[in-house]
């Protein structure tokens, strides 16, 4: 049950629910999960700053049960999150910042109890 969580200085307009879908899909394919598992938030239009600028930009947030452990994995997965955000948000790399964040099942809660019993 990963959750995706981008914030971006760009428009709202700049994320359509085509847009949506898409990084659902991207990011499922990325991390192996089914895309009804994802959980996705886009908060647009904040006062952001990367590498002392406030040009257009993007952070995104990945936090996962058991796909975001290690550096190889994560260097598989920010590959692909790359690829498809300077391709369909017209940004650089140097633009864009993922924080992977590594979830335990009885973090994370789903139907009254945590995953640890689902």
């Amino acid at each position: 049950m990963p959750f995706i969580d981008l914030q971006s200085n760009l428009a709202a307009s700049a994320f359509s629910e085509e847009f949506l879908k898409k990084l659902c899909s991207c990011t499922a394919a990325a991390l192996g999960k089914p895309e009804d598992r994802m959980n996705l938030i886009v908060n647009p239009g904040v006062p952001m700053l990367i590498a002392g600028s406030c040009s257009p930009c993007v952070m995104l947030s990945v936090s996962a049960i058991g796909v975001t452990d290690t550096a190889d994995k994560n260097k598989e997965h920010s590959a692909k999150i790359f690829e498809f955000l300077t391709r369909e948000l017209g940004l650089t790399e140097d633009r864009i910042v993922i924080q992977f964040h590594t979830l335990q099942p009885h973090q994370v809660g789903k139907k009254g109890t945590v995953m640890s019993f689902l």
